[in-house]
């Protein structure tokens, strides 16, 4: 599957944070769009197959074909630009800077809830016929997941706030493995199998993803879920995005580029020390 060793594979994420830094305001939207647009309807589908089979780990094991498709596409997700792009600027490559990421951060998470909020309002007319009908059961379902995934945690206080951050850091410990997984091979199947297993995991572990959430909480409100937008914004969206933005800069981004780019010298033999002293 044209594996790439470690080295290879971590400069090819820093050289993607200094191409997306730069990348044009057009380009940068169109694809953080899209990306959330295609990320929300593999959510659906997820929850769909859930409803019907019953079977949770059937979603998660599907789920990872709209990761596959937006990634193979080129499209971007807040998520991954939260690793890549900063590597840029631990680099020190030219003009690559904080007001660089601040900027590429802003415009993805515009495009993905754009994205995703698009999809939202589709899949709300398809579970309701155009808002003619009660939702159908798997509207039901997301109406309420977006219930129990913000007023559920607001019952704890900080306990539960804390609880989505540390959801959120595992989240994207995961999905930014995905993203490096994108670029460890040469070969679009080994590309794929490396992105699918972190994703399976993190959707069957119920960890908390800003984007996929850009989807379901609009959708469980158009749905008639008993929350308010400043519940979804408190409860879940803001420590999923600061979740989010920790646990992949610091489980992916970082450690990798530490170990892989800033190589520290090997230590030498025992017995070489000694000659050395010697003489």
């Amino acid at each position: 599957m044209s594996y790439l060793a470690p080295t290879e594979f971590v400069t090819k994420m820093v050289d993607a944070g200094e191409s997306k830094i730069f990348m044009s305001t057009k380009d940068t939207l169109i694809r953080a769009f899209m990306a959330g647009a295609t990320l929300a309807l593999a959510a659906a589908f997820a929850v769909t197959i859930n409803v019907q089979t019953g079977q949770p780990l059937a979603g998660a094991v599907l789920f990872p074909v709209g990761f596959v498709m937006l990634y193979l596409f080129g499209f971007d997700l807040l998520t991954g630009v939260f690793v890549l792009c900063p590597l840029a600027v631990f680099d020190k490559r030219p003009g690559c800077t904080w007001a660089g990421v601040l900027r590429n951060w802003g415009l993805v998470f515009t495009g993905n809830f754009a994205g995703a909020l698009t999809t939202a309002f589709m899949m709300a007319i398809y579970f309701t016929y155009g808002f003619s009908i009660e939702p159908n059961e798997v509207g039901q379902k997301l109406a309420s997941i977006g219930v129990d995934r913000t007023l559920g945690y607001a019952e704890y206080g900080f306990a539960g706030w804390m609880t989505i951050f540390v959801r959120g850091m595992l989240c994207n410990w995961m999905v930014s493995a995905g993203v490096v997984g994108a670029m460890i091979s040469t070969q679009v199947s080994g590309k794929v199998i490396a992105m699918w297993m972190p994703i399976m995991l993190f959707f069957y572990m119920v960890f908390e993803h800003s984007i996929v959430n850009m989807f379901l909480f609009p959708t469980a409100l158009m749905m008639g879920g008993d929350f308010s937008i400043y519940d979804y914004f408190m409860w879940n969206e803001i420590p999923t995005v600061l979740g989010n933005l920790v646990g992949g800069l610091t489980f992916t981004g970082l450690t990798l580029y530490a170990t892989h780019i800033r190589t520290s010298p090997s230590r030498k033999p025992a017995a070489d020390s000694v000659l050395s002293r010697a003489a």
